[in-house]
């Protein structure tokens, strides 16, 4: 590591309480049995709390592989990462763990749902992991069901509802422990135009009570929701655009995150 590099400031405390997701220098090289993929190369980023970040581009690019690096699913070869102001880059599996469960919800394409639990287990387990009691995560689960239009189907089984209903199981679960980030890898991939337009009003109405999420995404309607559009090429960031009209690049080390706190 060069001296530059060990030496460089941190960022006040002020302003990395005003960070959600904070990355730098960002690399991750799939190795298999062919060539060598070079998912992400050297990515720096910073979403706010309360951001909408959509991150598109074409299949390959590296956007699920940089989803999962901030949800901890995979490791970086290199860089830095910080979750809510908490350097997680080197956290072994136990401990990402325990920040998943605390402060971020996971939502995949294929749901995900334990085929063997009922759709109240399915959503009251990730509480009783994180320590709530068998009240309180009764309680989350059934205000987040009726909420999303599950009432009455508690004791059903994943594969007794549509894929829309799975869907919305499976933001129940990632939404039971409230957490600060929201990650979502093509929520809508597996869906119909129906599910998608439930997924889509149902993601914009948490972000409208400041929820933060990060969505990968291939399709523009699910796009046009978020505040933010990251487009997202050959493993680095190829354009970073708001949806008012605004632009800037990708956020450049700490000087560009103290840079991007005083514009906003």
């Amino acid at each position: 590591m060069s001296d530059e590099a060990t030496t460089a400031p941190a960022v006040p405390a002020d302003a990395a309480a005003a960070i959600a997701v904070r990355a730098e220098g960002l690399t991750k090289t799939h190795h298999g049995e062919g060539v060598p993929v070079h998912a992400v190369r050297g990515v720096d980023l910073a979403v706010r709390p309360g951001e909408f970040v959509a991150v598109t581009g074409p299949s390959g690019a590296g956007k699920s592989t940089l989803l999962h690096l901030i949800g901890g699913l995979q490791r970086p070869d290199s860089g830095k990462l910080w979750i809510g102001g908490e350097r997680v880059d080197e956290y072994r599996e136990a401990r990402w763990a325990v920040l998943r469960r605390r402060s971020i919800g996971v939502v995949f394409q294929f749901f995900n749902l334990v085929s063997n639990l009922t759709v109240a287990d399915n959503v009251e387990l990730p509480a009783l992991l994180a320590g709530a009691s068998p009240k309180a995560a009764r309680a989350s689960r059934a205000e987040l069901l009726a909420e999303l239009g599950l009432e009455g189907r508690e004791r059903s089984m994943p594969g007794e509802l549509s894929g829309g209903e799975q869907q919305r199981v499976a933001l129940a679960r990632a939404l039971v422990n409230h957490p600060a980030l929201l990650l979502a890898d093509e929520p809508a991939g597996s869906l119909d135009s129906k599910g998608t337009r439930e997924v889509l009003r149902l993601l914009t109405r948490f972000h409208q009570r400041g929820q933060t999420i990060m969505m990968v995404t291939h399709d523009a309607r699910m796009a046009s929701a978020a505040d933010r559009v990251i487009s997202f090429f050959d493993g680095r960031i190829a354009d970073d655009a708001h949806l008012d009209g605004g632009r800037r690049g990708p956020v450049r080390g700490v000087s560009g995150v103290l840079d991007l706190e005083l514009k906003e």
